[in-house]
Order: C-alpha cells, then structure tokens, then sequence
C-alpha cells in the first residue's frame, strides 16, 4: 500500500514538473543567453576613468575598458555603481572569463536608433556647426556627425556671393563654424554612417503660410538678392524668396544676366509659379511684348542691317534693334558649305542681312546674309534711269522715280550723269550743223540746174 502511494506521487511531481517546462517553454520566461551585437542591461559594479564592471541578470560579469568605455551619446558621464547601464556585447567570454562589453557602441547604436525617430517624426533638431568646406557644413547631433549642403541651407544663411566666387563662399560659410541651426534630418544610415540635415526644410515649413497669401498672376514688388548664370534671385513680401529665370527676364536673348542686372536693384515681378515653397517669377510678363507688332517694322525680303551678337556651330544670333533678335543658320551665311560660322562673321560685326521668315508668336526671326549679298549683286548690275518702267519680283510695272539708298547709285550722282549726257549730244548735234546746211545748198543748185536744163529743151 505505501509503495503504491509512493509511486503515485512520484508521478504527480514528474507530471507537474513537465507541466511547468512546457509552460516555460511556452511563455519563453527564462534566461536567454545574449548574443554579440545584442544590446544587454546590467547593474553598474565598479566603475574607474577607463574602465567599469557590469553585473549582467546575475548570469555573468561583463567588461567594459579601453576606447569602448567612451559612448556618443554620452551617457558613461557621471556613473556610479549601482546605476543601470546599456551595453553592447562584443564578446562573449574573454581570457578571463567575463563578458566583453562596449559604451561607445552601445551609445552609437542608440543615438541612431533616436536620429532614426526624428527622421521620421521630422522633428525640429539642434545642429551644432563644427567646420566647413566648399560643399557645405559639417554638423554634430547626439554625437554623431553629419552634413549639411550649401543647398540646404535656409535663405537667411545661403552665401549669395557675387560672381560665384567659391573662396568667398567658404569664407561665407566658415563664419558659421560654432553656431547651432535648427534643422531636419533628410537621411540617417547608420550602416553607411550618413547623416544629412536640412535647415532650408524648416524654413519652408514656417513660411507655408506665408507662401499661400500670393496667387499666380499676382505683381509683387522685388528687390534683387544675387544674380547668377541661370537668372536672379528676387526677395520679396515677409523675407520670401524666388527666381526670375533667364528665360523670364527680357523678350530679347539674354546670354550674361550680370550685364542687365545688379544685386540691390528694385523691380516689378509677375508670379507665374508656385511649387510648393519654390516660386518662381516674370520680369518680362510686365514689359510690352515688341513681337506683337513686329511686322510693322520688318517684312519678308527686306534688307536689314544688324549686329552678330554670338556665335554658335547652327549658326549666328543678330540684334536688328533692342528688342528683336533674329537667327541666321550656317547654311545661310555662305553660297558654299562652311564648317565654322566664325569664318563668316564674328560678335559685333555690323552686316547686311536678308529678312526669310518672322514668327512673331515663337518669337523667331530667320534670316539670311548670302541672300542679302545675293540681292545686293544683282541691283549693283541693274542700270536704272529716272522715269523708266521696271518689273521686280511679278510686280506690276511702275515709275522709278528714286533708287534704294542701300544697293543702287545715289540719286543726285544720277541726275548729274544725265545731264552730262544732254550737254554731250546737244555739243554734237552743234558740230554737225554746218556740213548739214552746206549740204542742203548743193541739193538746191543741182535742183535748180536740173530746171533751167528742162526748159532750155522745151524751147529747143
């Protein structure tokens, strides 16, 4: 009876003990033993300048010495034992036996996994500028080093340097060098160690309101802020800021803003785009369109004088006058082929051209130098006298009355040849006066004696 008593209980403490395994299996409430990379915590057991003992659960002792003693984030600072503290594990046992640990990784891997949070949360944070270079600015957050681009820079900080000189900007920018920005972070790659930082991000967050008070079409009065290759920077409303491209500054062909404009200078803008906090603006659109009437100025055909402005391997641009511009391709500058325009004509050459084309809508102009050499050949060989009819091009015949100033021979010089012409024929016509009439008298006698003969014979 007792045995069997035994046996039964037995039983009952095996069956309860596997009951509480598998329940332990279950719920997974047991030691685990960390693995190297794993971030533990443990109770602070002593603690020195460059080294300190941690007490891990109660399962092992770990290290942590030498340069992994010093965190980024800063949290090995002003320890005591019997603090809590979070390490890296580098090692699982050492020559000694205890467990390598690490602050500096540790302090690393938690100061991105807290900048990883701000990147996604896109909160405002505190970057402190410590150098720079040509592209930008070298920052640290939570001990971590970072960038931020010249391009991310907010306008207030941009260096505007006039004529782009990159010495200037880097003397713009090294004056930042201890200063704190707010900024947002944009790309936070621990792998790569990358941090990049925007403080241009914050500023268009605060001027959005700002921004939505003006409407495309609106005028705005501008201040110009720099001037580069591509077109003008303009500041205008509460500190707003935005381009007038190269394309929007003039209705003629503008190659060098800086010779049209300068930074300081107050003018007039349309807005034509808004892009999010990017607007962008027209000096033009407030300027009369010259091409509206162009034609009333210059038609197909007609020989114009102008000036090559630039060069390029299609062709040459002239200037006819301030506002219209005109294009006259390479295969219009020469009766034979040429492989460089500047053979022909180069900036600032003053030349005859031949009107081909006007497209006053597409703002372009075609035109023609051989044409225009052509036209001038072929008047230079017409011989046209005042008073005459002439034909030209199917037109109906008319009166010439005067001849074009541009090709023909000056009208004066014309009329003075005429009259040279009238005193020679009139001095010849004097000359042969006396033979004429002493002719006319022989014919007279021999008429006479010719009728005397006839009637002497009558008689007879």
């Amino acid at each position: 009876m007792t045995k069997t008593t035994d046996t039964k209980s037995k039983k009952t403490i095996d069956d309860s003990q596997k009951s509480e395994f598998k329940k332990l299996m279950e719920t997974g409430d047991f030691v685990k033993l960390p693995n190297v990379g794993d971030l533990v915590k443990g109770k602070l057991i002593t603690i020195s300048k460059s080294e300190a003992h941690v007490d891990i659960d109660g399962l092992t002792t770990g290290i942590v010495r030498g340069r992994e003693f010093f965190d980024e984030a800063s949290e090995a600072k002003g320890l005591k034992p019997g603090d809590v503290v979070e390490a890296t594990v580098l090692e699982l046992e050492n020559e000694n036996g205890e467990m390598e640990l690490s602050f500096r990784y540790a302090g690393h891997q938690k100061a991105w996994e807290e900048l990883n949070k701000f990147l996604e949360s896109g909160e405002v944070v505190k970057a402190k500028i410590m150098d720079a270079n040509k592209g930008g600015l070298m920052v640290k957050i939570n001990m971590v080093q970072g960038f931020l681009p010249v391009s991310q820079l907010s306008t207030e900080h941009y260096p505007r340097v006039p004529g782009g000189d990159k010495n200037k900007i880097l003397e713009r920018l090294k004056s930042y060098i201890g200063q704190s920005f707010n900024v947002k972070i944009i790309t936070a790659q621990d792998e790569e160690d990358k941090l990049i930082v925007s403080e241009k991000s914050v500023w268009d967050e605060q001027q959005k309101d700002i921004i939505a008070k003006f409407k495309v079409g609106e005028k705005v009065e501008t201040k110009i802020t720099a001037v580069t290759d591509f077109g003008v920077f303009v500041e205008f409303g509460e500190k707003l800021e935005g381009l007038v491209h190269i394309s929007e500054l003039a209705w003629q062909r503008i190659d060098d803003p800086r010779l049209h404009f300068k930074v300081g200078e107050k003018k007039k803008a349309e807005i034509i785009t808004v892009d999010g906090s990017k607007i962008f603006l027209s000096f033009r659109k407030l300027i009369q369109d010259p091409w509206h009437d162009v034609d009333k100025k210059y038609k197909i055909g007609q020989i114009v004088k102008g000036k090559v402005i630039k060069t390029n391997p299609f062709g040459v641009f002239v200037e006819l006058d301030a506002d219209i511009h005109g294009l006259a391709h390479i295969s219009e500058l020469a009766d034979k082929p040429i492989a460089n325009p500047d053979e022909i004509a180069k900036p600032g050459d003053m030349l005859n051209f031949k009107i081909l084309s006007i497209e006053p809508v597409n703002h372009r102009l075609g035109l023609s130098l051989k044409g225009a050499k052509a036209k001038s050949k072929t008047l230079s060989k017409q011989e046209v006298k005042s008073g005459e009819e002439v034909k030209q091009d199917g037109e109906k015949p008319k009166l010439v009355e005067k001849v074009d100033a541009v090709n023909t021979v000056d009208k004066d010089q014309e009329q003075k040849k005429v009259s040279e012409k009238s005193e020679t024929k009139k001095e010849k016509l004097d000359s042969k006066s006396p033979s004429t009439s002493s002719g006319q008298e022989k014919k007279s006698d021999t008429k006479s004696k010719k009728a005397g003969n006839s009637k002497d014979d009558g008689k007879k």
